[in-house]
């Protein structure tokens, strides 16, 4: 599935690279995630595991995006991953710039200006609001921030540092007002991601929430009650 958006709010599982998100289990959150969206009437995307991104996108009909791309063009780069690969597995776009794989400035600028190109999607992950706003001057689809501190702690960063939030979207904003902007670290359930909306955050961007739970199903239902 391609396009040129995605609808909002949005929850953007990125599966990582967990044993609960590899082969089987990875294709089987994947359907999870399509069938709360489609049942309960929500925006909901998700980051496939690399190898497993186009098999996944071809298989449901939610927004899939690469965890990560390579600023390079298409050629002699072993083990690299191109955008143009990226659009031909039928993703919709790509991560970029996660706290667990961080980019350069001129790479991040690079892969936005290639995927408006392709028309493919970015979603650049910042841990700061000056990142933030160098980030919105190169006018991405989305930014997600996410102080790497609290990634994985349960403790969500619309509930600890609510102002990192709010400021993150008025400073995105006035740089670049069709930006969408989301909300991640530490997200685990409803209330958390009904702060963020309050706060003006366009959606979150959450992992282990889900796929590290005992019951994804529920625990996924549990977080579309807060968009």
């Amino acid at each position: 599935m391609d396009g040129t958006k995605i609808g909002t709010p949005v929850i953007v599982l990125n599966v990582k690279s967990y044993a609960e998100s590899a082969g089987r289990r990875g294709f089987e959150l994947a359907k999870i995630c399509e069938d709360v969206a489609s049942k309960q009437g929500v925006n909901i995307a998700i980051c496939p595991q690399q190898v497993e991104l186009a098999k996944i996108a071809s298989a449901v009909n939610i927004p899939c995006f690469a965890q990560h791309v390579d600023a390079v063009e298409p050629g002699s780069h072993t083990g690299f991953v191109t955008l143009e690969s990226v659009r031909e597995a039928g993703a919709t776009g790509t991560l970029a710039n996660h706290s667990e794989h961080r980019l350069r400035i001129a790479d991040i600028e690079f892969i936005v200006r290639k995927s408006s190109s392709l028309n493919l999607l970015t979603i650049v992950c910042t841990n700061n609001i000056p990142v933030s706003r160098a980030v919105a001057e190169l006018k991405p689809y989305a930014i997600a921030i996410e102080p790497p501190e609290l990634i994985g702690s349960r403790k969500a960063v619309s509930k600890v540092d609510p102002e990192i939030v709010a400021n993150t979207v008025a400073e995105v904003k006035k740089l670049h007002k069709d930006c969408i902007v989301l909300c991640g670290a530490g997200v685990t359930n409803g209330e958390d991601v009904r702060r963020a909306i309050e706060l003006g955050a366009d959606g979150v961007l959450l992992a282990s929430g889900v796929v590290k739970a005992k019951d994804p199903k529920t625990a996924l239902l549990d977080l579309v009650t807060g968009l």
